[in-house]
């Protein structure tokens, strides 16, 4: 794929013709036969039990799909399913979010390095000797950490390519403190439809999504309390990677570490990625060497949904052209 100027617009996509599911994302993208269902899979990594969803054939390139901070690795099926029928794709749940484990010693472990350690880990458990990775916020934050191989040093020659989206080596910290904020102090619902609502508001900034999509979201993002109320499935003691760690964030030495192409998909309206942080990755780390390209998203904020086709297609052939190059 032809490089494309940093701050190309991807046009916006019509609601009307928008994929409604992950198995219409593959037909309108291929013209194929929807996958085989996804296999839900467990790996010990660092002493925790860790979930994930596998896609594709298991011989296919690899590819790792990670998701933001209060959310889980089912928020990547239908990005999954459109690539599953050339890669394989791998979805965790970060440790104490969805069906993975939750943290033992929360000041400890809910920060990037022992996030990098445990993708290291599951790597390992995969057989995986070289990966592309495309994580969204959080999980951009841990591909640039793993990537850089500052943390994990093995990590660095295994990452071959690495998709952010809406992330950069820094972010805005009023954002930080609103994320903060509502998922330090998850509610509590007497259904699963209430919640749903909730989920509906604090996550528009996505972008388009169909009732199915909304109600798939809510039912994998669900766990019920001991008094039978519902609450966001995630450890609400994650968030204290911003009072432990204040800087995890800032990521700067890790970017300019890289060296491996770069896609950034920048929702235009996020409140997260500034405009002059988008302006210093063109200048620094993969950005001076011509590595990075910067996709901006119309409509969108933090962060674009990837589920329809007008945000898979740019993942899809930034992906099929670093397969190329290895």
């Amino acid at each position: 794929m032809s490089a494309q100027p940093a701050g190309a617009a991807i046009p916006p996509h019509p609601p009307e013709t928008s994929t409604a599911s992950a198995a219409a994302a593959v037909s309108h993208l291929t013209g194929r036969p929807a996958p085989a269902p996804p296999r839900s899979c467990y790996a010990v990594c660092s002493g925790y039990e860790l979930h994930y969803m596998d896609w594709g054939a298991p011989d296919a390139p690899l590819v790792i799909a990670w998701h933001g901070l209060a959310r889980t690795g089912r928020d990547m099926d239908a990005l999954a399913a459109a690539l599953s029928d050339r890669y394989r794709v791998i979805c965790p749940d970060t440790l104490g979010r969805g069906l993975s484990q939750w943290s033992r010693d929360p000041d400890h472990d809910y920060c990037l390095r022992f996030y990098a350690r445990q993708a290291r880990e599951l790597l390992d458990h995969l057989g995986a000797q070289q990966v592309h990775w495309l994580g969204t916020s959080m999980g951009g934050a841990i591909g640039t950490a793993a990537a850089s191989g500052l943390y994990e040093p093995a990590l660095r020659a295994r990452i071959q390519s690495l998709v952010l989206n809406d992330n950069a080596p820094e972010l805005a910290a009023t954002a930080i403190e609103r994320i903060r904020t509502y998922a330090g102090s998850p509610p509590a619902f007497d259904s699963v439809t209430a919640l749903e609502a909730f989920f509906r508001q604090v996550y528009q900034p996505f972008g388009w999504m169909s009732d199915d999509e909304w109600r798939k979201l809510a039912e994998t993002s669900t766990r019920r309390l001991p008094d039978g109320r519902v609450t966001p499935h995630y450890d609400p003691a994650m968030v204290r990677q911003f009072i432990v760690h204040p800087d995890d964030y800032r990521l700067w030495d890790h970017y300019d570490a890289l060296d491996l192409p770069v896609l950034c998909l920048h929702g235009v309206e996020s409140d997260l990625v500034r405009a002059d942080t988008l302006a210093a990755m063109r200048t620094r780390g993969p950005g001076a060497r011509g590595q990075l390209q910067v996709l901006d998203v119309p409509g969108v904020g933090h962060a674009p949904a990837l589920n329809v086709p007008d945000q898979i297609q740019p993942i899809r052939q930034f992906l099929d052209a670093a397969q190329a190059q290895r």
